[in-house]
């Protein structure tokens, strides 16, 4: 278990749990052994399966997890997804918590699937964004992965990205295309700069930025701009990412341009948790 991931999950028993689960503690007895079963009971992607394991263990290593589903999985309302043994105490402790983790990244993963579903079978990539809740990036990154998404920058480190307030903090003194080549000059990762018209685009499309991110542009821009990468050779390798106010309804048509990513901030800032509950058999 990643480091991280497990401070988060101890965090989440400490808000919950963190003086103790007083109803459990007066009314069920310490060495009563219970069966449960995890359901979805709406239809979904699963994804958390892990995290529920490692909670219930860090409440009682004893507790078994069965899953009867992988990460990724698609379910059908009223499926059982994994199977729960041990002490009442613990499960009954940990059940929110667990269920908390299970609908927020399943819902993600859910979502995510909607989107991938609907560009198939266009290149178009969906991806995520870092428009996440502080400290749950990487859980809910892996949910856009159990999804069929696929991840774009995890921090500020990973690569360059220009956008709009590094330009109009360097206005009067930087064109776009001064600040690609700013960037190519002090390192060697990869940078993408972010357009919000065609006259911005063309400006940046000489400097052969390795991502060209299309921002709130007009869906007859986006198909110009990926039709000017396809008339010249020496600009094909770029990559063209669209992004901004994407939804179920239009991302198809987004897609068809031939556009490589499409960024949903949504997927992860905007999330509807699955309903899931834990049934005590």
């Amino acid at each position: 278990m990643d480091k991280n991931i497990l401070s988060i999950l101890k965090q989440a028993l400490r808000e919950d749990a963190a003086r103790g689960d007083v109803t459990t503690l007066f009314i069920i007895p310490k060495e009563k052994i219970v069966r449960a079963q995890i359901v979805f009971k709406q239809s979904g992607v699963v994804c958390g399966l892990f995290v529920a394991k490692e909670i219930f263990c860090l409440l009682d290593k004893n507790i078994r997890l069965k899953p009867k589903y992988k990460d990724g999985a698609k379910v059908k309302s009223g499926t059982s997804v994994a199977l729960v043994e041990g002490k009442a105490r613990a499960i009954l402790t940990g059940e929110r918590t667990v269920l908390n983790f299970l609908s927020h990244l399943s819902g993600i993963a859910t979502q995510t699937r909607q989107f991938v579903d609907r560009v198939y079978p266009f290149k178009a990539r969906i991806t995520d964004t870092r428009k996440t809740i502080p400290n749950l990036r990487k859980l809910q990154k892996y949910a856009i992965k159990c999804g069929g998404g696929y991840n774009h920058r995890f921090d500020l480190a990973e690569m360059v990205m220009i956008k709009d307030n590094h330009k109009i903090s360097m206005a009067g003194q930087r064109t776009l295309a001064d600040l690609v080549k700013r960037a190519r000059a002090n390192t060697r990762k990869m940078v993408e700069v972010e357009v919000e018209n065609l006259k911005e685009y063309y400006q940046v499309l000489s400097e052969k930025p390795d991502i060209i991110m299309l921002d709130n542009m007009r869906l007859s821009d986006i198909r110009n701009a990926a039709k000017a990468r396809l008339a010249n050779r020496e600009f094909k390798k770029i990559k063209l990412e669209v992004s901004g106010n994407v939804n179920l309804k239009g991302v198809r048509e987004i897609a068809k341009t031939g556009v490589d990513m499409i960024s949903v901030g949504g997927l992860t800032h905007s999330v509807r948790a699955i309903d899931v509950s834990l049934e005590i058999k």
